[in-house]
């Protein structure tokens, strides 16, 4: 007869995906606002060759400089009812973002050289992360990232943010990683970032800089593009719909209690 111990190993070895799964149960809803790289409030202006993976919008305001030496993997959608839309959208989750719970304080950290696990973060003011240095997040694949900051985002020029996967030790791309941002977001020349800002005023991507499975989504102002990327996640690390994670959750508790009668647990 197996003892015990084996019999509770095995166990948890079926209980780890619904400890995946959870990652992805309190994402921010961006809504229609997901499809985006850009989106602005007043203008989009580009100088340089910017390449983004999504839909690019601008709402209320109609204003785009510079598509010529752009390009957009979506559609481009200036000042209708669809930019509208995804601007509403926009705000609600910027308001879900502001809304959560903190898990710590960094006010007056600099994030340069930190190593964070999945949490929402509180900023009073404002956030850095220094010229040169890394913001690493580590966590399972999915792991909720939220920082709430209460004015402005600045990160330094070759700065960079990477998610690191508990499970494996490897860097990887992390779809749930969310900059709540109270005034306006500045990325110094080749920073290496990720995830989606949601600012209230303005972005600015200064020359090189890169975002990778995010986006620049700014409510009110401008978003300002000088020859950068932005790119999505890819088709390994997006969020299961929401009627998808309760088929595989519910799969996956009848398939523990199986296992716990079968065991003798």
């Amino acid at each position: 007869m197996k003892s015990r111990s084996t019999r509770c190993l095995a166990l948890s070895s079926l209980l780890l995906p619904l400890l995946v799964l959870s990652a992805y149960a309190d994402s921010i809803n961006l809504g229609t606002a997901s499809g985006y790289s850009v989106l602005a409030g007043s203008t989009v202006t580009n100088t340089g060759t910017s390449v983004i993976s999504g839909s690019l919008g601008v709402s209320p305001g109609c204003a785009l400089t510079g598509a010529g030496t752009m390009t957009v993997g979506g559609t481009t959608n200036l000042c209708n009812a669809v930019a509208l839309k995804a601007q509403n959208d926009l705000t609600t989750a910027y308001l879900q973002a502001q809304s959560l719970k903190p898990t710590g304080n960094l006010t007056g950290s600099d994030l340069g050289g930190m190593t964070l696990k999945s949490g929402v973060y509180l900023f009073t003011s404002s956030a850095d992360i220094a010229t040169g240095t890394t913001l690493t997040l580590e966590g399972t694949p999915g792991a909720l990232f939220v920082f709430q900051i209460g004015s402005s985002l600045t990160t330094g020029s070759g700065s960079a943010v990477i998610f690191v996967n508990s499970l494996t030790g490897k860097t990887m791309t992390d779809p749930n990683i969310f900059w709540q941002v109270g005034s306006s977001a500045t990325l110094g020349t080749t920073t290496a970032f990720e995830g989606n800002i949601l600012a209230l005023a303005s972005i600015t991507l200064n020359t090189g800089a890169t975002i990778t499975c995010g986006s620049a989504l700014a409510q009110t102002g401008a978003v300002t593009l000088q020859g950068n990327t932005i790119s999505g996640c890819g088709g390994t690390t997006g969020v299961p719909e929401p009627g998808t994670m309760g088929l595989l959750g519910t799969g996956l508790v009848i398939l523990v209690g199986a296992a716990r009668r079968r065991l003798g647990l």
